[in-house]
């Protein structure tokens, strides 16, 4: 009886458990093929119940964000809403109760000057650590990092701080994201990118393809292919700023749908 007491206390003091963060899409932009809706959907609640906050300031379009709302109530979602800066409280309470926060593409500078002093950067982060899922494509996708790619980089070379980044949300402090990665053919400055920043893990992920990413590492999915770089065990050289970089030891992944990275170190 005595135990049983002990135990009832015990429970009552610890509280009910802690909400773990929701999982992070991250779409490497061109079409957000039906896989990737679909599986993002589900995650956030499933067909008639997932409430989607779509937030398009990336783009400068005067119709942005419509096309992206249309997609997730196509997709069977309860409720999209486009969300707007301009009433800040009207703009908190709908990503309050959203299961999925969505950013399309444009341009990532632009979206994280428009958030700027709004505070609903803190909102964001406060729903993903309560266990919403946050996502986005192409800019969208980029400003999900921690240490975000503004988009100024050195395509012909692999120099040291040539590719220049910005604070993005921080939802992913792990990673560096770059986008459009195959098509575009953007490796020079993920690589510069790692080799500035080796204890970041590079992702570069290709147009129709996502990552989706949870606590201890990621999952692909989509049509094509996402690649590695990964530098924590590797030996990289410091280089003055504008000088070619060097190092040794750091590793390539080539993922494919249905594939995973760990994030974890052994």
């Amino acid at each position: 009886m005595v135990c049983a007491l002990l135990l009832v206390v015990t429970l009552a003091l610890a509280g009910p458990a802690a909400a773990l963060p929701g999982p992070v899409v991250v779409v490497g932009g061109g079409t957000t093929v039906p896989e990737i809706v679909t599986r993002t959907l589900r995650l956030a609640g499933g067909e008639g119940v997932a409430v989607v906050a779509v937030l398009p300031q990336s783009s400068a379009e005067p119709d942005a964000g419509v096309a992206s709302v249309k997609m997730w109530l196509d997709a069977g979602a309860k409720d999209a809403v486009n969300v707007s800066f301009a009433d800040v409280s009207a703009a908190r309470a709908i990503l309050q109760r959203a299961t999925l926060i969505w950013m399309p593409g444009g341009d990532q500078n632009r979206f994280m000057k428009a958030i700027a002093g709004t505070g609903l950067d803190d909102e964001i982060r406060a729903r993903h650590a309560a266990g919403a899922v946050v996502g986005g494509t192409s800019a969208g996708a980029a400003v999900l990092a921690a240490v975000m790619f503004t988009g100024d980089a050195d395509l012909k070379a692999l120099t040291a701080g040539a590719t220049v980044t910005a604070p993005g949300l921080g939802l992913l402090p792990m990673l560096l994201i770059d986008q459009h990665f195959l098509t575009r053919q953007r490796g020079n400055r993920l690589i510069s990118a790692v080799f500035d920043h080796p204890s970041l893990v590079g992702v570069g992920i290709d147009e129709s393809t996502a990552v989706i990413v949870g606590d201890r590492g990621f999952e692909v999915i989509g049509k094509s292919s996402v690649v590695v770089i990964d530098a924590r065990r590797g030996s990289i050289d410091t280089a003055a700023p504008g000088r070619p970089i060097s190092g040794t030891g750091a590793t390539l992944a080539v993922l494919h749908g249905g594939q995973s990275y760990s994030l974890q170190l052994r």
